[in-house]
């Protein structure tokens, strides 16, 4: 009896044929169509009425004479009271909408340059949609959405564009470096001006102070001049450079010998002249 009787999914749409000819649509639900004898009475043909998502493909080269792969994800619907159109006007939709959607993009995609075209999708998925709303409404299709999923240059192409990227990433991390080394520098001559400052300004003070005790604890101003106080202040600078220089991790310390200069013969009589060095080798008292 072949296709006396056909039931109808609530998610697709069913023309019955009679003959070879279109009778009619039919709705949801089970139906008996008539006699048929071995399926050359009656017959149908089915089409889903769910949205249907195609991802197509299409390469093409920018204005920089870059060759890149766009793949595009176009959803579309059949229109019910155009379902006739749907079943009957087109034989591969897939086909028909990759061809629409390869002409839109090698006519916008060549104007643009690499990194235009990244920044500019929206711009092609508006005028891809554009012409398929127009073109597929035709043949009883309604386009939902029209998206750019993904673009692909070639792989020697984007591995450029990483390297460039992390060049530039790099010069600007060695410049923030040699800024802050430069400040560290700045501020480490700061520190040590202010330093060395402050220290000059302690020995002056300690200088003073030393002078002035001396100077009070032998008699005051008619007791000792400033000249032999100068000169105490040398010798107890002499000595405390000597007592440095023990103390230190130098076991041979080469030194001039003789007295200080201008403290020779300035002791009086009695006095003895004290050098550094013997001739062999030992401090003389």
């Amino acid at each position: 009896m072949g296709q006396c009787c056909v039931c109808v999914k609530q998610d697709e749409y069913v023309a019955v044929e009679q003959l070879g000819a279109f009778k009619k649509m039919l709705p949801p639900g089970f139906h008996c169509l008539g006699i048929d004898v071995f399926n050359v009475c009656m017959q149908v043909r089915r089409i889903s009425s769910r949205v249907v998502e195609y991802k197509l493909i299409t390469e093409t080269k920018t204005e920089d004479n870059v060759f890149v792969k766009l793949r595009v994800a176009v959803q579309v619907e059949v229109v019910q009271d155009k379902a006739y159109e749907s079943i009957y006007k087109l034989s591969n939709v897939e086909q028909q909408i990759q061809s629409f959607v390869s002409d839109v993009v090698r006519g916008q995609v060549p104007k643009m340059k690499l990194d235009d075209l990244f920044e500019s999708r929206d711009k092609i998925v508006d005028t891809v949609k554009e012409r398929l709303v127009k073109q597929m409404a035709e043949y009883g299709y309604i386009i939902h959405q029209v998206l750019i999923v993904g673009v692909y240059p070639d792989g020697k192409v984007k591995q450029a564009m990483n390297d460039i990227n992390a060049s530039q990433r790099m010069r600007m991390a060695a410049q923030d470096q040699a800024e802050a080394a430069k400040i560290l520098q700045v501020k480490a001559a700061e520190a040590d001006a202010e330093s060395k400052l402050l220290i000059g300004q302690g020995i002056a003070l300690q200088r003073n102070a030393i002078s002035n005790g001396m100077r009070d604890s032998l008699g005051g101003e008619a007791g000792l001049s400033s000249d032999r106080v100068q000169e105490l202040l040398l010798m107890t600078q002499y000595f405390d450079c000597l007592e440095k220089l023990s103390a230190g991790g130098a076991r041979t310390v080469f030194m001039p010998g003789g007295a200080p200069p201008g403290f020779e013969g300035q002791m009086g009589e009695g006095a003895r002249v004290f050098s550094p060095l013997s001739p062999m080798g030992r401090v003389a008292v």
